[in-house]
């Protein structure tokens, strides 16, 4: 999962924390799951940004390249 797109070493050592170690575990949960288990981990550290950064791992694609209604979707689903 090293080279995985939009996530850095803090952000797979998080994933490592809770048990997600390959990016296909990533895709199987989906980005939703897998930031409400982040977010529940670490509260104060896990922001939207990792909601986004993990669809548009997902998605293959730099998070700056995120459509808005993506994020928009997301956000709706966390509110």
């Amino acid at each position: 999962m090293a080279d995985l797109r939009n996530l850095g070493p803090k952000s797979r050592q998080w994933l490592a924390e809770i048990g997600i170690t390959t990016f296909e575990e990533i895709e199987r949960l989906g980005s939703m799951e897998v930031y409400r288990r982040l977010k529940a981990s670490r509260p104060r550290e896990v922001s939207l940004n990792m909601l986004y950064g993990l669809e548009a791992a997902i998605l293959d694609i730099p998070w700056q390249h995120l459509p808005q209604d993506v994020k928009d979707q997301l956000k709706a689903q966390v509110d």
